[in-house]
């Protein structure tokens, strides 16, 4: 039992990853080292963790396994897991947060599960039609990352959707990044005024109209070319166009990382050029690493998730805790869940000037 005095309890799925437990309870360990004010809840077949946690002297204090025999495998289909996926570790580290034994819930498993069982278990915030996966997306802005979302919780959304995903990127930005007024953007396929379907169309006049009341800057259309540039923070789309665009963007990544090391591997010159450029493309490769801005937040629901990627190693697990512990510190679930209560008072009258989600915004806190 984990010594939970006056530190963080983060609930963490150790299975359905593709590098097994092993490498989650080593991004554990890495978290720990870091952060001495963070516990876990570990769940999984109990015989397994231990031995695993056994090895680790500094999780000695730190860590509840709690036992779950099954596991939710990437090929299962959300809907056979929502009816039968009681004993799964999924099922038990997300019921951690659900009765408040945890703040943040972290998983490498089953993107499609995952949200399928959060909204199962702890419900959408009252008010949300759709939940969104916000995702950092490297760019060239003081902070070093744009918000992104939807990243593909769901493959559809009208502009009232959107107008949900601008407030919850606003709050997300605010909270997670330490961004006073966050710049929002809507993608599309053009700056233009008139380009777009007509939702989005639809959304841009109400996220424009309610910039002011929830304290937001909104710049208008942008294009994938600003995903990872500086002219907004927090670029809002729907999970179909959102998903393309990530998968593009770490398939490009990775495409350029290959092709460096190619080049640098072709001649004795080049060999020489590399070992003289090492510690620039170090900073590179740190830069542009999907491991270290691993974690798509899910937002619109009663708790946190932290969805890790399936192929995490100990570098990314580790990713996937500190922003868990960043929006643990924040009080997230509840400053966006004050933002989401006004959305239906905001898309009505436009004004927003209503008692207690109006004076928290105006004072910062969500």
């Amino acid at each position: 039992m984990p010594d939970r005095t006056d530190r963080i309890v983060i609930s963490v799925d150790a299975m359905g990853g593709d590098k097994g437990p092993a490498a989650v309870v080593a991004g554990l360990n890495h978290s720990v080292l870091k952060n001495p004010d963070i516990a876990f809840i570990l769940h999984g077949p109990k015989d397994e963790l231990e031995a695993l946690v056994a090895k680790r002297r500094k999780l000695q204090d730190r860590v509840e396994i709690r036992h779950a025999s099954d596991v939710v495998t990437m090929e299962d289909r959300p809907s056979h897991i929502m009816r039968h996926g009681k004993g799964t570790s999924m099922w038990s580290t997300l019921d951690a947060v659900r009765n408040g034994e945890a703040t943040v819930a972290v998983s490498c498993g089953n993107t499609g599960a995952l949200m399928a069982l959060s909204m199962v278990r702890l419900r959408r915030l009252d008010g949300v039609s759709r939940p969104a996966i916000a995702v950092l997306w490297p760019s060239r802005n003081p902070q070093g990352f744009n918000v992104m979302l939807d990243a593909g919780a769901d493959i559809r959304a009208d502009a009232r959707d959107l107008l949900q995903f601008a407030l919850m990127g606003t709050s997300y930005a605010r909270n997670g990044m330490g961004l006073k007024r966050p710049r929002i953007g809507l993608l599309n396929v053009g700056t233009e005024q008139g380009k777009g379907r007509p939702e989005l169309q639809e959304a841009h006049a109400l996220i424009a109209r309610n910039a002011e009341s929830a304290q937001y800057d909104f710049v208008g259309f942008v294009e994938g070319g600003d995903l990872p540039g500086d002219v907004v923070d927090v670029i809002v789309t729907d999970g179909f166009t959102g998903n393309v665009a990530l998968k593009t963007g770490e398939g490009t990544a990775a495409l350029i990382g290959d092709q460096l090391k190619k080049s640098f591997r072709m001649t004795p010159l080049s060999r020489l050029a590399a070992m003289l450029a090492y510690r620039p493309l170090q900073r590179l490769n740190k830069r542009i690493d999907p491991r270290r801005v691993n974690g798509g937040v899910f937002l619109g629901l009663n708790g946190t998730v932290v969805k890790s990627h399936g192929s995490a190693d100990a570098t990314g697990v580790s990713a996937a805790v500190k922003l868990a512990f960043q929006l643990a510190q924040s009080d997230f679930s509840q400053k966006i869940a004050a933002r989401l209560a006004s959305v239906d008072l905001l898309d009505h009258d436009g004004q927003g000037e209503t008692s207690v989600e109006h004076t928290s915004i105006k004072k910062g806190q969500s």
